[in-house]
């Protein structure tokens, strides 16, 4: 499935690491070369103020929405490394979308930075958000053309729904 349309979630932390910054750059280009339209909530610093600004440079075209209307619309969600809360607000958008077929979510891996999130039993995040038949809708890749190329192949798991 193209990809047209995709919210992105991430970090505002003006002192992120610079391989979190390079990462959400390159992204940036990619998905402006790649003729999407960037949703974002405007946010300026940190990943997603470079993805953004990088995209912008590209000559992509990015439209401003509230954080409560990225679900909508959107081919696929995709979270930049950003803490806890840019994970649970990617679940959150993500689980909340009502459009058929229900969007891919991607988490730009860097540096293995939602690894640890991933795995941590203690955490209860995925637990908290995530029902077992939802899980084929995460996508992790460390690079960014490799999250994008997973993200337009990406076909929704057959659901009990689809099989009745």
């Amino acid at each position: 499935m193209p990809l047209h349309r995709v919210s992105v979630l991430g970090g505002t932390d003006p002192l992120a690491r610079a391989e979190f910054l390079e990462a959400a750059a390159e992204a940036g280009r990619l998905f402006a070369s790649e003729g999407i339209t960037l949703l974002y909530d405007g946010g300026s610093q940190g990943p997603i103020g470079e993805l953004a600004a990088a995209f912008q440079s590209a000559h992509g075209m990015a439209l401003q929405v509230p954080a409560e209307q990225l679900g909508e619309h959107t081919d696929a969600l995709l979270a930049l490394p950003g803490g806890h809360e840019t994970l649970e607000q990617l679940l959150e958008t993500g689980l909340g979308v009502t459009s058929v077929p229900e969007p891919p979510l991607g988490l730009l891996n860097t540096a293995d930075y939602f690894s640890g999130l991933l795995k941590s039993s203690g955490d209860g995040v995925l637990e908290r958000f995530v029902h077992e038949s939802q899980r084929g809708r995460l996508i992790v890749q460390r690079d960014a053309a490799e999250l994008l190329r997973a993200m337009a192949e990406y076909r929704p798991p057959e659901t009990r729904r689809q099989q009745a």
